[in-house]
């Protein structure tokens, strides 16, 4: 596994690219390109529905918005975002754009190189994880290198993730289900975390307002403190963790042997399994 970090320079195009689905991480995406510097000329969206904010942005920014496909040639790279339950749907409707043998870049939860390629035909393809703080440039994707992806589509599928956050590459498909169970859904355990959170402060006694405040400011405090810090998680706890002090009996109750730890590993376990089903 390699991992790499946002370029200082501005992102570069190969030609076309075309953006198949632009909901919440297909959008995300784009300000992330466009925001990292990317031609927006070179830019065409292709979404059935798009929002009256997309449209705007387009206004604005000058790439495309186009309701199929119809029209589309000789793109470079196709980043398929839809839904991945719509896959062969979306296969159907993007025959004009394969045309071309773009590189793809799948960010599909579930759906295997395998998958892909017997949906849309003979191309360079890569298999992607990013997740939800690629919203605000701080998520972590994870990539997989089909078979006749080359190091320089390699390194334009970088370019095109770190737009967003940091990149991680895999060797092993058969991994690619474990990211989505830990970094693919695990935003939305630690939104979990910080509800919970604040609900226990509120029987405590403090009010809600209140008690939502502290949770949220707490969690997205303690993963900027992570973010920055060069030390692990594990010193970090231990950093702030008194003998016989309040964190220590806490933990106490979430370290134990039935407390959070064999929780977790279940709640991942099960969402690996179902990214395996889809």
């Amino acid at each position: 596994m390699t991992s790499s970090t946002a370029p200082s320079s501005p992102l570069a195009l190969p030609g076309t690219l075309v953006l198949a689905g632009a909901g919440k991480m297909g959008g995300a995406m784009l300000r992330g390109w466009l925001e990292a510097g990317a031609d927006a000329s070179l830019i065409t969206v292709i979404d059935p529905k798009p929002s009256d904010e997309l449209q705007a942005l387009a206004a604005k920014k000058g790439f495309s918005v186009r309701p199929d496909a119809d029209g589309v040639r000789d793109a470079a790279v196709l980043v398929l975002a839809v839904k991945p339950q719509m896959l062969a749907e979306a296969a159907h409707t993007l025959a004009p754009v394969m045309a071309s043998s773009p590189l793809v870049v799948s960010i599909l939860a579930g759906k295997t190189v395998g998958d892909l390629s017997g949906a849309l035909g003979a191309a360079p393809i890569v298999r992607s994880m990013p997740n939800t703080p690629s919203a605000v440039g701080r998520g972590i994707t994870a990539g997989f290198a089909g078979p006749g992806v080359s190091p320089a589509q390699v390194a334009l599928t970088t370019s095109l993730l770190q737009a967003v956050g940091e990149v991680v590459w895999l060797d092993d498909e058969e991994l690619m289900d474990a990211v989505t169970a830990v970094s693919g859904s695990g935003p939305a355990y630690v939104f979990w975390l910080t509800e919970c959170m604040a609900a226990a402060g509120e029987k405590l006694g403090l009010p809600a307002e209140l008690a939502a405040s502290l949770a949220r400011a707490t969690v997205s405090g303690a993963g900027e403190l992570m973010h920055q810090a060069s030390e692990t998680p594990a010193t970090l706890r231990q950093n702030v963790t008194s003998p016989g002090g309040t964190t220590a009996a806490a933990l106490e109750v979430l370290m134990a042997e039935g407390g959070l730890a064999p929780l977790m590993a279940e709640a991942l376990t099960a969402a690996r399994d179902r990214a395996r089903e889809l």
